[in-house]
């Protein structure tokens, strides 16, 4: 089932012998487009420490009573590695917390081999692109954090781009909840179409600028006005991610 990701945020998270705290943020790896963290913020109960929980722990039996449960105790959240939100999430940091709550770090592992929506594994460096060019200078992983992890709230209101120029911001992000997997952008085009909102797949980014804040798509501007009608208010259905996938020339669907 897809749902809108920031609908999820503010659910309460469950130990088995109480509340730890509330989702505030969802991190995921732009390369595998899928979640990869929650950040729960443990409030006045931890001295207002955020902590991450996977989302292998994580399980859906309460929606409706906005939490989830998650197979730990508070003590085990207490003890474990300790984050700072200011501190970035290195590949490190999260080894640390895999070997605490004895976490899976290759969780989604059979859609592994570059299928969209699979899930890269967090202790594996990126690819080195800089043949022929003068080595940079090594700085401490855990200074850096993982270059491919970014944060959901921080991306909401970047603008995208499609080769003919801009189409909107991203003002959320369907989540697949089966395996946490992202799998379409929530465009807002209300500064060019109207307020229109429209869904572009993960699939169509040729690149991403961190610093200006742009996503850039492979789509025109008048695939986006001719692409199959969007409606918020109705479930995401088999039947309309066929048309849309047909109708940009995308692989498979989402639904």
């Amino acid at each position: 089932m897809m749902q809108v990701i920031s609908a999820l945020k503010g659910f309460a998270i469950e130990a088995s012998d109480g509340k730890i705290g509330s989702v505030v943020d969802f991190l995921f790896d732009d390369s595998s487009w899928k979640v990869r963290w929650l950040v729960v913020d443990c409030g006045s109960w931890l001295r207002e420490r955020k902590v991450l929980i996977h989302p292998s722990a994580v399980s859906y039996s309460d929606l409706q009573d906005q939490r989830f449960e998650v197979p730990l105790t508070k003590a085990q959240v207490e003890g474990s590695p300790d984050w700072s939100e200011d501190q970035p999430v290195s590949r490190q940091m999260e080894s640390r917390i895999y070997d605490y709550y004895g976490w899976d770090p290759l969780w989604g592992a059979p859609l592994m081999g570059g299928t969209p929506g699979a899930m890269a594994s967090p202790l594996l460096s990126p690819p080195y692109l800089g043949l022929g060019e003068e080595a940079e200078p090594e700085v401490p992983e855990e200074a850096t954090g993982d270059a491919h992890l970014r944060s959901f709230v921080d991306v909401v209101g970047y603008r995208l781009h499609a080769v003919d120029g801009e189409i909107g911001h991203v003002e959320n992000f369907l989540l697949e909840n089966s395996d946490w997997s992202l799998g379409y952008f929530i465009v807002d085009t209300s500064n060019w179409w109207f307020g229109k909102r429209v869904l572009i797949a993960p699939v169509a980014v040729t690149s991403i600028e961190w610093s200006d804040r742009r996503v850039n798509v492979d789509v025109t501007r008048e695939q986006v006005e001719t692409s199959p009608t969007w409606d918020p208010l109705v479930a995401f259905q088999d039947v309309y991610a066929k048309q849309l996938h047909k109708h940009y020339g995308w692989p498979g669907s989402r639904a």
